[in-house]
């Protein structure tokens, strides 16, 4: 089953496509990870699928239906996107941020209610922020900020979420923080999570399915452990490398060649001791 689908799909970025004719299905209830090389056009598709780019050609098709011709609160309440780099207003608080996912399900005839205060507790509950709701999002540290704004989308109640770069500007613990949080709310509530990784190995730990976005187009895509291949990574982000499995998880492992400390094939190696 698919959640999201492209036919035919091109965008286009100044004097020519950066996608053309793209066909593409999104698995339903699993974790998608799109890759690819700076520039390829992985966050222009992404923002495609949430309905902030307007497509040349084709069309993105959100449930069976054209995104492009169903009402905004309607595709609100079926997709949330995080944008990269997203920013609050200075001063405002975790939870009034995470009460603006609400918005979608308001109107002048429903106003706020038991409902929503509800969808927002569940969420902060969801991302352990419940007792950082009247701090200012401007205060939090860098990994407390995007579960926060994580936090907003899933008071949303979206079968699917969308995400730019969310580990963008975090370090590694943080990184593996969000993306924990991520997976568990794939595992625990079936949701579709799409998502923009540049790093590759990360991105074959936590996706269920791979996209690798190349010229124009989909080089190839499936499950990591079949697709990820020393050819792959040379052709779509023009890096030679070795493919070797992770030792905790067994997912795929890029190891660039490159200059570094120690170079083996014969040459002396300094000691650690």
């Amino acid at each position: 089953m698919t959640v999201l689908e492209t036919k035919s799909l091109t965008l286009s970025y100044g004097n020519g496509p950066i996608i053309d004719q793209l066909n593409l299905e999104i698995p339903k209830g699993k974790i998608t990870v799109l890759i690819g090389s700076n520039g390829c056009g992985k966050s222009t598709l992404l923002r495609s699928m949430a309905r902030l780019l307007q497509p040349e050609k084709g069309s993105v098709l959100l449930n069976g239906k054209d995104i492009a011709k169903q009402p905004t609160k309607n595709v609100a309440r079926q997709l949330a996107i995080l944008p990269q780099g997203p920013s609050a207003p200075e001063g405002l608080t975790v939870l009034q941020l995470v009460k603006q996912g609400r918005f979608p399900h308001l109107s002048w005839l429903k106003q706020w209610s038991e409902q929503d205060d509800d969808a927002v507790h569940r969420a902060l509950e969801s991302v352990d922020l419940l007792d950082k709701r009247h701090v200012p999002v401007d205060s939090l540290s860098g990994g407390q900020r995007q579960r926060a704004w994580i936090a907003m989308t899933l008071a949303q109640e979206t079968e699917t979420i969308l995400l730019d770069e969310p580990t963008t500007y975090l370090d590694v613990s943080h990184q593996i923080e969000i993306l924990d949080l991520l997976f568990e709310l794939n595992q625990k509530e079936k949701r579709t999570i799409v998502m923009v990784l540049h790093d590759l190995n990360l991105a074959c730990r936590y996706a269920h399915h791979l996209i690798a976005v190349n010229d124009r187009s989909v080089y190839n895509e499936g499950p990591p452990e079949i697709i990820v291949t020393e050819e792959l990574v040379n052709d779509v982000f023009h890096m030679r490398c070795k493919i070797s499995r992770d030792p905790i998880f067994g997912t795929p492992l890029c190891i660039p060649y490159g200059k570094g400390r120690f170079i083996q094939h014969g040459i002396p190696q300094r000691s650690f001791g």
